[in-house]
């Protein structure tokens, strides 16, 4: 395909844009697109970067006039250095920024909470309380639905796998 500006070289750039709904399509060479000024797509960036544009994107306390940076009070990692460098500096920095976090991690996965798969090194117990966690949901839905045989289905299922919860519990596996 050629380029859709110079129409002689090989179209390389090949972009998408959706603008209130509408979708435009663009083929360009490397040196067409490097031409034009609304677009730069060749300066390189870190995931460092990214994660900025992220943070950038949700309002956060700090940026409204409350005096102060939020602060780690185990390595003293601030919440303005962290969205400078990307990386928080402990495990105790996710508790004291939780609250700037969660719409950052809320926007890029969806959701704050795993819900993937458990990997087997975490256990038995775990995969067994995610799973009685998983039935109860569905119990409500049933009973909200008036689904009773499958809610009693639920309600049973459930209960076995807390008594075998329990018995593994107990022989301290």
């Amino acid at each position: 395909m050629l380029c859709e500006q110079c129409n002689e070289q090989e179209a390389t750039v090949h972009m998408t844009r959706y603008i209130n709904g509408n979708k435009t399509e663009i083929h360009l060479c490397q040196e067409c697109a490097r031409n034009r000024g609304d677009i730069n797509i060749f300066n390189p960036f870190t995931i460092n970067d990214l994660l900025s544009e992220f943070l950038d994107m949700v309002s956060h306390p700090t940026d409204s006039g409350v005096s102060g940076d939020i602060k780690c009070d185990s390595c003293g990692m601030t919440y303005s250095r962290f969205r400078k460098l990307g990386r928080l500096g402990c495990e105790d920095c996710y508790r004291y920024f939780n609250r700037e976090l969660d719409p950052v991690v809320n926007k890029i996965q969806g959701g704050t909470r795993h819900t993937g798969k458990v990997p087997s090194r975490m256990g038995f117990s775990y995969r067994l309380k995610r799973e009685i966690e998983q039935l109860r949901g569905k119990l409500l839905d049933a009973v909200e639905t008036e689904a009773f045989e499958k809610a009693a289905n639920y309600r049973d299922e459930i209960r076995e796998l807390e008594r075998e919860l329990k018995r593994w519990q107990e022989e301290g596996a």
